[in-house]
This record gives structure tokens, C-alpha cells and sequence, in this order.
């Protein structure tokens, strides 16, 4: 026995499902969370890279390199995430984005550098190449735990202005009317009348 379907009138639009609905509601925060896990993975590979040379190669303090790393990090992390993630064209401000993002990296390099400081008093028995994956994963570990705070800081206040100010662009510029402007006159039949060939004067037509 077949099942009833439901017939769309004319002009109609078939209905989402609900992945469609989700994607099409959700689509410019996910791709900005997914921008931003792809920064982080570079951020992060560049303080992991920085920080494996200076430790393993060049047998330099842990707790140092790892402050040099860190500050290797941010730089890259800054820019993309300003211009590609959120999509920030203006000038940068000091005050309002390069002291804060700084700030979250200096909270994430005293979250690290504890912890890094401890797996390395812990494993500086160990071989060298133990001793500098011990630390990297404690490198890795203390950031993750502050990727998820660090999203919401920067998209709510950080870079939050003109992100949220370009989704009011485009096609709604043509449905609001300019300052001063008349609304269009409705005839009897609901259709927008336009000023050819009517002619006030004098309150008659």
C-alpha cells in the first residue's frame, strides 16, 4: 500500500531536512569554529616545533623555551585569526585587541609553563627524546584545556564588531528604505503604486 505524499503548491520551495535547516542556520559559526581550530593547529605546531628544537636540540631550559615558543605562537595566531576567522579588515587596536589577545596568551603560557616546569622536573631522568615528548604533551595538554575559553573571549568581545556587522549586508541593504523616504502607496488591489501619471495639486487629483 503505497503512502500519501504531500504535493507542494506551484513556486513552492521543498522543505530542509534537518541537516540542511542546521547548516544553513548554523553555517557561519561553524566554519568560523573550524577556522579556528585550523589556526590553532598552526599556532600550535609552530610553539611545538620552536619548542622541540630548543629543548632537543639545543638543550636549552624547558621552562624558558617554552616561553620563547609561546611567543612564537601568538604572532601567527593574531593575524589569522583576526583576518581570516573573524574577518577583521580594519586597523587593529592596541588597546582593544592586541593587549587582550596577548594577555590570553601570557594566561595560557603561565598555564603551560607549570605544567610543562613539573613534566620536566618529573622526566629529567628520562632519555632525551622522552624528556622532550613529555613536555610537548604537557605543552599540548595545557593549551587544549583553554582553546574552548579563549573562542568565546574572542568571539564575543575581541573581534566580535565587525564580524557580526558584515551578516547585515548584501540583500538587506535593498529592503530598507533610505532616511526620509515615503513608503510605497497600496492601490485597492494591493499592489504598490507608483507616481506616474498622478498628479496632486491642490489636494485633486
Amino acid at each position: 500500500m503505497s503512502q500519501p505524499t504531500l504535493d507542494c503548491p506551484p513556486g513552492t520551495p521543498a522543505p530542509e531536512s534537518d541537516g540542511a535547516s542546521l547548516w544553513r542556520i548554523h553555517r557561519e559559526t561553524i566554519i568560523r569554529v573550524l577556522r579556528y581550530a585550523a589556526v590553532s593547529l598552526v599556532a600550535t605546531a609552530t610553539s611545538t616545533l620552536s619548542l622541540g628544537v630548543m629543548v632537543g636540540l639545543m638543550g636549552f631550559s624547558a621552562v624558558w623555551s617554552n616561553v620563547a615558543a609561546t611567543a612564537i605562537g601568538t604572532i601567527p595566531s593574531f593575524e589569522l585569526n583576526r583576518r581570516w576567522v573573524w574577518k577583521r579588515t580594519d586597523q587593529r587596536s592596541m588597546l582593544r585587541q592586541v593587549v587582550p589577545f596577548c594577555a590570553l596568551s601570557l594566561a595560557g603560557l603561565v598555564v603551560s609553563t607549570v605544567a610543562v616546569g613539573v613534566v620536566s622536573s618529573y622526566t629529567s631522568g628520562w632519555s632525551r627524546l622522552d624528556h622532550t615528548l613529555a613536555v610537548e604533551f604537557a605543552n599540548l595538554a595545557a593549551y587544549g584545556s583553554l582553546w574552548i575559553v579563549q573562542y568565546q573571549l574572542l568571539n564575543r568581545f575581541l573581534f566580535a564588531g565587525q564580524a557580526r556587522a558584515s551578516s547585515f549586508t548584501g540583500d538587506d541593504q535593498t529592503t530598507h528604505s533610505s532616511p526620509g523616504s515615503r513608503p510605497p502607496m497600496l492601490t485597492s488591489t494591493g499592489q504598490a503604486a507608483t507616481t506616474t501619471g498622478m498628479r496632486y495639486h491642490d489636494g485633486t487629483r
